[in-house]
Formats: structure tokens, C-alpha cells, sequence
């Protein structure tokens, strides 16, 4: 199993999170932005105007999120480098791969942060097959992105997080 980077690296990622997510305005945005619209701060080679200014122009949101490196997956593994730019009918298939891969990264990200853990050799091999689960021998493909039953997933991850706790609390369940 090849364990994948989870780790944005947006010079081969397509600016998805610029594009397929809405946001409001708010403390985290200066602006509303429909789901599928280009941020007015992306520049026509998919780089953000704004980048070093984000802060100071109300976009503390754009700064916060993380895609845990499935942006560049979606981009170079699930679309073989295609982008909504050259092709806007990519751009809902995109975010819904982008959807389901960010949520798979996250819990990649969870397991690996408890595999820091004295796990005992159960929870250790546990933590190997969830982890299995969420990584396939093959790339992702559209299919089996929208195959995956990540809901499912996810509750196995978050009830196998809640078994740790032990690891975690004192006797009297306090740090």
C-alpha cells in the first residue's frame, strides 16, 4: 500500500477549493461565492491574487482550510491532469470527487496522528485495516470515488478513535 501524501501542494492541484466550494460572507470571507463560481481572487493561471494578502482582506477561511492534499490527487490521479478551466463541465465532477477524497484524506489523517499513540498490537493492526480501507491498490477513479461508501467509513474511523481514549486520559479520565 502506497501511503499518500496529505499534504496540499497546489501548484498540481486545479484551485478546486477556489472553485467548487460556496462560501458566505462572514469573518472567515469577504464575499459570497456559489458553489461553481470562480473566486473573483483566482488569476487565469489558477493562482490567487491575493495569496499573501488573505488575511488582511477578510479571507482567514481560505487560509484555515486544508484539503489534506486530495486536491492535487483529484486533479492528477482522478482527472489525469484535466481541469474545469479548459473543460467547465468538469467542474461539478471535480468537487464531488474532491467531496469524497478530502474526507477520505481527513480520517487518513486521523489514523496516522493515532498511530503516534502506544497503540497495543489490536488497535495497531485495527488502525492498518482502516487505513487499508481508505487507501486502494489502484488510483481513484470517478467510479470508484462515488462507489465508496465513506459514510460508513468514517463512523468505523470515529468509533475506533473513541476505543483510544484510554490512551489519552488519566485514571480519572482527565490529561
Amino acid at each position: 500500500m502506497i501511503k499518500p501524501a496529505l499534504t496540499p501542494d497546489c501548484t498540481n492541484c486545479a484551485a478546486l477549493c477556489c472553485v467548487v466550494f460556496a462560501f458566505d460572507k462572514s469573518e472567515s470571507f469577504a464575499v459570497d461565492k456559489a458553489a461553481g463560481e470562480v473566486c473573483a481572487n483566482l488569476d487565469g493561471c489558477g493562482r490567487c491574487k491575493v495569496f499573501s494578502k488573505r488575511q488582511e482582506l477578510g479571507f482567514k477561511g481560505c487560509i484555515a482550510y486544508d484539503c489534506h492534499g486530495a486536491g492535487q490527487r483529484v486533479t492528477q490521479e482522478v482527472f489525469g491532469g484535466k481541469s474545469w478551466r479548459n473543460d467547465t463541465g468538469l467542474t461539478i465532477r471535480m468537487g464531488a470527487a474532491l467531496s469524497v477524497l478530502r474526507r477520505i484524506h481527513e480520517q487518513l489523517v486521523m489514523l496516522r496522528t493515532a498511530g503516534n499513540l502506544p497503540l497495543e498490537a489490536e488497535e495497531r493492526l485495527t488502525a492498518q485495516a482502516l487505513e487499508e480501507s481508505l487507501s486502494p491498490e489502484n488510483d481513484w477513479t470517478e467510479g470508484t470515488l462515488q462507489a465508496f461508501p465513506i459514510d460508513a467509513i468514517c463512523r468505523d474511523v470515529a468509533t475506533f478513535l473513541r476505543g483510544l481514549r484510554h490512551h489519552v486520559t488519566g485514571v480519572n479520565g482527565h490529561n
